[in-house]
C-alpha cells in the first residue's frame, strides 16, 4: 500500500524527475490547502462569529454574544428589504441583457467571417479590464454635461447616475457591456460543439431556421447556456466595484454597497456579518435552483 502512494506512473513527467507521490504532496497540496484555509476557511468562520455577536471593529468594548438577534434585526429592517428589492430587479436585467447579447453574439460569430479571430478579440476586451476603470469610463460617458451618451441621442442634459429612476438601469447596461463577452464566449464553445451532420439532417428534411434553432441549436446549448448565466447571476448579486464607482444614490444602491456601508462606514460589524451571510444563503438557494434546471438540461 505504501509503494501504490508514494510511487508515480513511471512514465509521467514527474516521475522521470524522481517526484514522489509525497513529493507533490508537500511541495504543492499542503500549501494550497493551507492558503485556502488562511485566507478562505477561516475569515469565513471568524465572520461568521462576529455576526452572533454586538462587536464593533471601531470600538474597543466588551462584545457580547446576542445569538440571532443581528439576523432578526437586519431582515426587520426595510431599507435592507428595499435594497434586496433594486438588487434582484438589477440581476434581473443586467443577467438577461447580457444573455441576450453575448448569445446573439455568439450566433453572430458561429459562421465564417472575415477577420473573425480578431473580431471575437475585440469583443472579448471589455471583461479584461477593471470594473473600477470600466465604471469611470461609463461615468464620463453618462455625465449630463458633457457626456458623448446624452449628446449622441439628442437628450439634452439627462442625470443618469443622480436620477433615481435611471440610476439602476445605467450600471446594469455598463455590466451588460462588460460581461456580455462572457456569455458570448461559453456560447461560442457550446454551438461549436453541435454535431454538424444535424443541421445537415435537418437541411434533407426541410426543416425552417427556426424549427432547427429551437429543436436543435438550443437544447444543446442549454446546459452551458445555464452555466453561463449561473456564474453571471452569483456575480451580479455581489456587484459592487462599477456601482460604487458610478452611484451612490439610495434609491439605486445595490445590496453589496448597503453591506460596505454598513461594514467600513457605519462599523455595524456584527450587523454587516449577518447581513453577509444571509446573502451568501440566498446565492446559494438560487444557484441551487440553476444547478437543479442544469441537472435535468444534461438529462434531455
Amino acid at each position: 500500500m505504501t509503494n501504490l502512494i508514494t510511487t508515480l506512473d513511471p512514465a509521467s513527467r514527474a516521475a522521470s524527475r524522481g517526484w514522489s507521490d509525497t513529493t507533490i504532496r508537500n511541495v504543492f497540496v499542503i500549501p494550497t490547502v493551507a492558503f485556502l484555509i488562511i485566507f478562505n476557511v477561516f475569515p469565513l468562520l471568524y465572520s461568521l462569529g462576529f455576526s452572533f455577536t454586538d462587536f464593533r471593529a471601531s470600538s474597543k468594548a466588551s462584545v457580547n454574544f446576542v445569538g440571532f438577534k443581528n439576523y432578526v434585526d437586519v431582515l426587520a429592517d426595510p431599507v435592507i428589504w428595499r435594497t434586496f428589492t433594486t438588487t434582484l430587479w438589477y440581476v434581473i436585467v443586467s443577467v438577461t441583457g447580457q444573455f441576450m447579447v453575448g448569445f446573439g453574439l455568439a450566433l453572430l460569430l458561429n459562421r465564417p467571417l472575415p477577420f473573425k479571430g480578431l473580431l471575437t478579440t475585440l469583443l472579448m476586451l471589455p471583461m479584461m479590464l477593471s470594473p473600477v476603470v470600466v465604471g469611470l469610463f461609463w461615468k464620463l460617458i453618462y455625465d449630463p454635461s458633457w457626456g458623448i451618451l446624452n449628446h449622441a441621442l439628442g437628450l439634452g442634459r439627462v442625470a443618469w447616475l443622480s436620477d433615481a429612476n435611471l440610476a439602476l438601469y445605467a450600471v446594469a447596461i455598463t455590466d451588460i457591456w462588460m460581461w456580455s463577452p462572457f456569455v458570448m464566449l461559453l456560447s461560442l464553445a457550446g454551438l461549436s460543439a453541435v454535431p454538424k451532420h444535424l443541421y445537415e439532417a435537418a437541411s434533407i428534411d426541410r426543416a425552417g431556421k427556426l424549427y432547427t434553432f429551437f429543436r436543435i441549436t438550443l437544447p444543446l446549448v442549454a446546459p452551458i447556456l445555464l452555466i453561463a448565466v449561473i456564474f453571471r447571476t452569483m456575480e451580479a448579486f455581489k456587484t459592487f466595484d462599477i456601482a460604487f464607482v458610478m452611484t451612490g444614490q439610495p434609491a439605486a444602491e445595490l445590496i453589496s454597497s448597503r453591506l460596505y456601508k454598513m461594514a467600513f462606514q457605519q462599523w455595524q460589524t456584527g450587523p454587516s456579518s449577518a447581513l453577509a451571510y444571509i446573502i451568501l444563503i440566498m446565492v446559494l438557494c438560487i444557484t441551487n435552483i440553476y444547478v437543479k434546471y442544469l441537472n435535468k438540461a444534461k438529462e434531455r
